[in-house]
């Protein structure tokens, strides 16, 4: 009959290297917690001797100014609380739209860097030392400039079969017509991907157990393209959609993105894609020459020892800095104040402005970019983890 081991009881004596841990931990948190309440307090007193408000009352009240671009439908009349969120949405929508697009175009010129075409090398190389050695801001006003003042007027409108127009007005684009088949054709887009991602731990598994490499893109894609027209046709099939056409003097219809949202989109995916390359280019170097030949050993191309041999390697290195150029570009994305797009440093300094709730609307802010950095770099970590190499 096995005995239990013994429990091992914790020494709380203070010869003890985890009781005093336990104690210096406690006494730095009660030092920050008082530091942070004497700053708190000292100027919420100073505020009052000068007669300045304070609190987060003002939220409640009427903001009474516009904002030119809403991803919900906003009016003056409403409070400066749903206008800061109008502002918080606005900065979230360049933020991972621009995420996604720094993604792919940073690896592209990362993994570009090793093509054999001198051209490909040359090109990806100017584009990596002219866009990271030149000032965001800079940038950012560049390609305003171009939107602005060297693209065609909204009634010289370049156009793409009629469906697609660039102007000085921003760029329209047709949009169907929201519908209940829309949202049943999201949720079996969903399944798809739910699909995809159970083929391809299968397929993984079936690559450990027995050697034999299944196609891992062509079931996912399949799922998710035929389950989402499944649920487009359950939900009725609509077809109506909403496209732009050239008026006299603007183009009307379809959706649109201004200037200001396109400046601020390009310029920041530019810039942040050159680091997102190096960070791709060094991840790739890290990996030693000898896993390449013995990849040309087995006969794999460049392309497949790249995507199943080099590629998988390099990520345990190339996914931590990945997560600084994510936090920087979404950080970044404050300089749009410049080019006045509203995002949410732009709306808070206009509520400042209003209200004098200096010290409120620079505490949601930090709150604001906080939150998402914290939430970037969690998601981030959990990947991390996920891709780790498991080593014995």
């Amino acid at each position: 009959m096995n005995e239990r081991a013994p429990t091992k009881k914790r020494d709380w004596s203070w010869r003890s290297r985890a009781a005093r841990g336990l104690v210096y931990q406690a006494v730095a948190l009660l030092l920050i917690a008082s530091g942070v309440w004497f700053l708190a307090h000292n100027t919420q007193q100073n505020m009052q001797v000068r007669g300045i408000q304070s609190g987060f009352d003002f939220l409640g009240q009427a903001a009474g100014f516009d904002i030119g671009e809403t991803m919900v439908p906003y009016d003056p009349s409403e409070s400066y609380g749903k206008a800061l969120w109008v502002g918080v949405l606005n900065t979230l929508r360049v933020a991972v739209i621009g995420i996604v697009l720094t993604t792919l175009l940073g690896v592209l010129v990362g993994v570009g860097r090793f093509s054999r075409n001198a051209l490909v090398r040359g090109l990806c190389y100017g584009y990596v030392e002219l866009f990271r050695n030149v000032p965001i801001l800079l940038q950012l006003l560049m390609w305003y400039l171009f939107f602005v003042e060297v693209l065609p007027p909204p009634q010289e409108a370049w156009n793409a079969a009629d469906l697609f127009f660039l102007s000085k007005g921003g760029f329209a684009f047709p949009l169907p017509v929201w519908a209940t088949g829309h949202g049943a054709m999201l949720l079996g887009a969903l399944a798809g991907i739910g699909v995809g991602w159970w083929w391809r731990r299968r397929a993984q598994q079936q690559f450990e157990l027995t050697g034999q490499d299944q196609n891992r893109w062509a079931v996912p894609v399949a799922a998710f393209f035929v389950l989402a027209l499944v649920g487009w046709a359950v939900g009725g099939a609509p077809t109506a959609w909403s496209l732009p056409e050239q008026q006299a003097f603007m183009v009307d219809g379809g959706a649109s993105a201004t200037p200001e949202f396109l400046a601020v989109l390009v310029g920041l995916v530019m810039y942040t894609a050159a680091f997102v390359a190096e960070v791709v280019r060094g991840g790739i170097q890290s990996v030693s020459r000898g896993q390449t030949e013995a990849a040309s050993a087995l006969g794999l191309s460049r392309a497949h020892q790249m995507r199943l041999v080099v590629l998988p390697q390099a990520l345990r290195v190339i996914i931590p800095p990945l997560t600084n150029q994510y936090l920087n570009l979404t950080k970044n994305s404050s300089l749009a104040v410049a080019i006045g797009y509203p995002d949410v440093v732009s709306i808070a300094n206009t509520t400042l402005n209003q209200s004098g709730r200096a010290v409120e609307c620079i505490a949601i802010i930090m709150l604001v970019y906080l939150t998402t950095s914290l939430a970037t770099s969690l998601l981030m970590n959990w990947y991390n983890k996920r891709v780790a190499i498991k080593e014995r």
